[in-house]
């Protein structure tokens, strides 16, 4: 395959979209939940409303648009043709800065900080503060490709990440991500090219040891809650993506209702909300990303990477300058610093 870089631009086919309307009005739903919560997972009215909407009002080719006028591009790396965003700022001192998504994510969650790093000054920052930035979609998620063949876990796409980075002129940037993005952001630290300076993760984890149990603040204590609720009552989509990704994929690959609900109820349970994922984000925001899911179809190799990376997680000793972001949503992190490890997913 081609190493060049070359320009992508979105025209999604009326046809595709026509199609995507029509399986919404022919949704057969199921009956409603036996509680009055979200614990049996998304309330029946709640999926109805975003479908509806999805069908009736939403506009994909205002997302379409935007993500054109950024600039996106395709380049093969290491056998498969990866798309990613790349928008350089005009500061001459720029940095460059990788920013790696993860599921359910996509390039459309980092569209809103795209004009911040780039040019800070326009909003109310120093131009010292300003980033090149590359934005990629992982192997199987958005509008790259889609493996055909094992082997594409973390570690690899983080040696695609900087053989990217470097096809695109950079021989000193920084990484960033969340999710299997602090994953991928993780293997480029463990393999410490020369090329990059640091890394910053804003889903770190690392649990606490015997002696830290014993001692824990009142934040850290929520923090334990917080994974013992994920271990036993929100990880059930983690185990089916790592076990059983084919099967859980002919459904949401041939329901929009199905694909959507899988992703909403995430934004349900991961975003700081008043009761329903529209107080944190607006339903165009939301199908926006869920957009990337099902026109390409990627809820089969977008799962697989749970399936790949099933042995990543482990606590690794970094030697390059890592950063993190901590808040109330991340899981336990130990106390002092040297060593670091990514997120459960």
């Amino acid at each position: 395959m081609s190493e060049s870089v070359t320009p992508f631009k979105l025209a999604v086919a009326d046809e595709a979209l026509a199609d995507l309307r029509s399986r919404l009005a022919r949704t057969r739903w199921p009956d409603r939940e036996t509680v009055g919560d979200w614990s049996q997972g998304v309330p029946l009215d709640r999926i109805k409303a975003l479908c509806d909407y999805w069908a009736r009002d939403y506009d994909w080719r205002r997302c379409e648009v935007r993500l054109n006028d950024f600039g996106q591009y395709q380049t093969s790396v290491d056998g498969l043709r990866i798309h990613f965003l790349h928008v350089r700022s005009r500061s001459p001192d720029a940095v460059p800065l990788m920013l790696t998504h993860g599921w359910p994510g996509s390039v459309v969650e980092f569209l809103d900080v795209i004009g911040p790093l780039t040019d800070p000054v326009a909003h109310g920052g120093n131009a010292s503060d300003a980033f090149h930035v590359v934005i990629p979609s992982l192997p199987g998620y958005g509008f790259s490709d889609k493996p055909v063949t094992t082997g594409w876990g973390v570690e690899r796409i983080a040696a695609a990440w900087i053989a990217l980075m470097k096809r695109l002129g950079y021989q000193r940037f920084l990484a960033q991500g969340g999710d299997w993005g602090a994953a991928v952001t993780t293997a480029i630290g463990m393999l410490a090219p020369p090329e990059c300076a640091g890394i910053h993760l804003n889903m770190p984890l690392i649990y606490p040891g015997k002696d830290d149990l014993l001692q824990l603040t009142a934040a850290e204590q929520a923090s334990v809650a917080s994974m013992k609720f994920y271990r036993q009552s929100d990880s059930g989509y983690a185990k089916l993506q790592r076990t059983r990704p084919q099967t859980l994929a002919y459904g949401l690959t041939d329901s929009p209702a199905a694909q959507a609900a899988w992703i909403y109820e995430k934004f349900y349970e991961w975003t700081d909300n008043r009761g329903e994922p529209e107080s944190a984000l607006t339903r165009d925001a939301m199908l926006d990303n869920i957009m990337l899911y099902w026109l390409p179809a990627t809820a089969a190799s977008a799962a697989r990477l749970y399936w790949e990376s099933l042995a990543f997680f482990k606590t690794t000793p970094l030697a390059l300058p890592v950063g993190v972001t901590i808040t109330r949503r991340n899981f336990p992190v130990r106390r002092g610093g040297g060593r670091n490890a990514t997120s459960p997913i």
